[in-house]
């Protein structure tokens, strides 16, 4: 057997193929039913009404996935699996939902976008050849275990997401000492504005327009619209379970599209949404961040940008070339058109996304450069069509804003190694520098470990699939350590769905080289528990917050934990090496038991982050603001009694009611009245507005005559003052919260009172 070809699968069952074998319906479906009830129980237990449920279940079903799954069977050429159709239909329908939105909101018919979906279910039923599209056959069957592996993940991250958002931030603000996480309303105020409002501008800032990945925003504004459901519900309950269980779904898919072997995507999901990240320390302050945990909820577009990014592999690795022998029938030159729906769709989605993309396809161009002596055409278009996806993100979405971005190496890291007192030796300064960047791989990236034995095993001689996977997932740190500033995190996010999926592969190629009778799969799985087990314990017990104090105090956890698994691990060998010349059994499987411990040592990470959230209320452990009911009260009022078009002024500018909002010290973000009350707001909060980016958001505003202008309006009105907003700057409704001071007597006399519950009031300007 040479290197680069798959070992036979085993009488005991292996991890390659499908099986050929027929299950009853009941039977087949049950994941999917067991997943689902997981999701409706949470559901239910966090308040969502079983109305709402339904509604965004016909939304999600209906305007995604059925006009997705039906352009995406007409692209295709030869089905594989009905799970794959569905999957990458949902993607595709996500994409086919931003253009539909496009379009009526730029006519201004909103309110119509139900009928978007026509434009696709009509000429699938009209047109005899689209028609055989509705009904496939000579469908693959996904084997049972996959299916419950996908399924177990989906229910499982559910659940964590349930612990640690749905169950700690109610719908809407139960009293007035209800709290929120601070970015939560931010999101809501970019899906109202995508909801009502076309080109988007600031909802804080009514003038200021949005240079921003928003398309998830969109997404969720959409959801809104065509489900009829309230857009707080849209955000809390549905949007953030949803995409993930679709991504969960896609990963699997597309990690047995590019493998050819169904469990690597099994595994990939595992990894990806069950194993956190490596440390000993509260997930709130790991030093180098995380992939998934927390990251999801708290900002929206990631995990919109990842099914989009996850799909967007699978049609890529379609056009760079799939694995010889693989018996996933390719997508044909409908792969083309799906990239190119999800290059362009993924650009305003993340602006992590596409960099990553093209750094994997231009690894993939070189490798066959070279290995083929000839130009690699079909993988040239493919980047030229990721340059004109990038190009149209920074030109017409950003504007070419670098949102603070800027190029420094190691700077987000090398502040671990500065010495806090004499310089040290030279030998002993790269030691410590190489002990901070060991810290770094461990914590992000040690699920990624498969990938070394599959470069060993396959004496690098790759496909070109695997060199896709690798420049990706070698991307996405490189670009975190070569550019500043905490948004080059999310580089090495894009690149993880990367690197689990090649990740994967190399560890199902370890198991198959080692043989694995059943009885041995049930002892690993065994063993691999108990030890997840333990390890959840441990920590649990005696993880706490990062150290402080000292320059590298933080890693010092890491450092401490690696010891001590590592020492483990070596006692393990020498007892594994003496009994090996005893027990037959244990010959040639050492590395696979070694090889799946590391996978897993992540395991308390997402389990930890459950049990760490619930120390605080309302939005977990992490940076919480006020949001109190009367607030809400008057913003959702608002909503209710004024037009899309309507502009509001209000005099909350700071978080904290005694700043001056005039200066430097106004932390301004604020966003609860553009967000609840679906409106722009003339100056709420300024703070992340596009041009504020290069500060991270700190300073005054920038004109400081309209805030003054804004400000009179409630301390000093006249008829000069609230004429000139109103027919000046549009603003109609003046939002008064009497915590941060009371408006003037004269406002009464000028502008009619429409709202009043005592800290909150409502004027309307006519």
């Amino acid at each position: 057997m040479t290197a680069t070809e798959a070992p036979p699968d085993t009488a005991a069952g292996s991890l390659g193929e499908a099986p050929r074998h027929g299950h009853t319906w009941a039977v087949r479906w049950a994941p999917l039913a067991a997943a689902a009830a997981v999701a409706v129980v949470l559901l239910l237990a966090t308040g969502t009404n079983p109305l709402d449920i339904l509604r965004y279940a016909a939304y999600a079903t209906l305007a995604v996935a059925l006009p997705g799954t039906l352009v995406y069977r007409a692209l295709r050429r030869t089905p594989h699996t009905f799970v794959e159709d569905v999957a990458m239909g949902v993607a595709v329908g996500l994409t086919l939902e931003l253009g539909a939105w496009a379009a009526f909101s730029a006519v201004h018919v909103q309110s119509w976008l139900a009928l978007w979906p026509a434009a696709v279910i009509v000429p699938f039923a009209a047109a005899p050849g689209l028609r055989r599209h509705w009904r496939v056959r000579g469908y693959a069957e996904t084997p049972l275990g996959w299916s419950w592996a996908v399924a177990g993940a989906v229910a499982f991250f559910t659940v964590y997401l349930w612990s640690v958002f749905l169950a700690r931030n109610p719908i809407l603000p139960t009293s007035e000492g209800t709290q929120q996480y601070l970015d939560l309303a931010y999101q809501l105020s970019l899906a109202g504005e995508a909801k009502h409002a076309f080109p988007l501008h600031v909802p804080q800032v009514a003038a200021e327009p949005l240079y921003y990945h928003w398309f998830g925003e969109a997404h969720m504004g959409v959801a809104s619209l065509v489900g009829h459901i309230d857009l707080p519900v849209v955000t809390l309950r549905f949007a953030v379970p949803a995409l993930c269980a679709a991504a969960i779904v896609l990963t699997a898919v597309v990690g047995w599209r590019v493998s050819g072997r169904p469990y690597v995507g099994a595994v990939a999901a595992v990894l990806f949404f069950v194993i956190g990240e490596f440390n000993f320390t509260d997930p709130v302050n790991t030093p180098f961040g995380t992939e998934a945990t927390f990251v999801i909820w708290h900002g929206m577009s990631m995990i919109y940008s990842w099914v989009l990014l996850i799909a967007l592999i699978g049609a890529l690795a379609d056009i760079v070339g799939p694995l010889r022998g693989s018996r996933v029938p390719r997508i044909g030159r409908g792969a083309f058109v799906v990239a190119a729906l999800l290059l362009f769709a993924s650009s305003g989605a993340k602006a992590s996304s596409l960099p990553i993309v093209l750094c994997g396809l231009g690894v993939a161009w070189l490798a066959l450069l070279v290995s083929r002596r000839r130009i690699p055409w079909a993988v040239t278009a493919a980047i030229g069509l990721g340059l004109a996806a990038e190009l149209f993100g920074l030109a017409v979405l950003f504007r070419f804003q670098s949102y603070g971005l800027y190029f420094a190496p190691l700077d987000d890291i090398k502040g671990y190694w500065f010495p806090s007192g004499p310089p040290r030796p030279e030998w002993k300064q790269w030691a410590v520098e190489a002990a901070v960047v060991a810290a770094f791989a461990l914590n992000m990236h040690l699920r990624e470990v498969a990938i070394v034995p599959l470069l060993w095993l396959r004496r690098l001689r790759l496909e070109p699939t695997h060199w896709l996977l690798l420049g990706g997932a070698l991307a996405g740190p490189a670009l975190f350590l070569a550019f500043g500033t905490i948004n080059s995190e999310y580089f090495t996010r894009s690149g993880f769905t990367f690197g689990v999926l090649l990740s994967a592969c190399g560890y199902v190629m370890v198991v198959e080289r080692a043989r694995l009778s059943r009885r041995w799969y049930l002892g690993l799985g065994a063993v691999t528990a108990v030890f997840a087990v333990v390890l959840v314990a441990i920590q649990a017990r005696f993880a706490g917050p990062a150290p402080t104090g000292r320059y590298d105090s933080p890693l010092v956890e890491i450092w401490k934990w690696a010891a001590a698994l590592g020492a483990v691990a070596l006692v393990g060998a020498l007892v594994w090496v003496a009994l090996r010349y005893r027990v037959a059994a244990l010959r040639g499987r050492g590395g696979v038991v070694l090889l799946t411990l590391m996978l897993v040592a992540g395991a308390p990470g997402l389990i930890l982050d459950q049990y760490q959230s619930w120390r605080s209320p309302n939005g977990g452990a992490y940076f919480n603001t006020p949001l109190p009911r009367s607030r809400v009260d008057a913003a959702r009022w608002v909503r209710d009694h004024s037009n899309p078009g309507d502009v509001l002024a209000t005099n909350v500018h700071c978080l904290d009611p005694a700043s001056d909002p005039t200066s430097a010290s106004c932390d301004s973000r604020v966003f609860w009245l553009s967000a609840y009350a679906e409106r722009r707001v003339l100056v709420e909060g300024w703070s992340f507005a596009p041009r504020m980016a290069a500060t991270f958001g700190l300073g005054p505003f920038w004109d400081q005559g309209l805030l003054r202008l804004n400000d009179e309006a409630f301390d000093a009105p006249d008829t000069a003052v609230l004429t000139e907003l109103r027919q000046r700057y549009h603003v109609r409704w003046l939002v008064v919260d009497r915590t941060v001071r009371h408006e003037s007597p004269a406002l009464a006399q000028l502008a009619r009172s429409r709202f009043d519950n005592g800290r909150l009031a409502v004027y309307e300007l006519s």
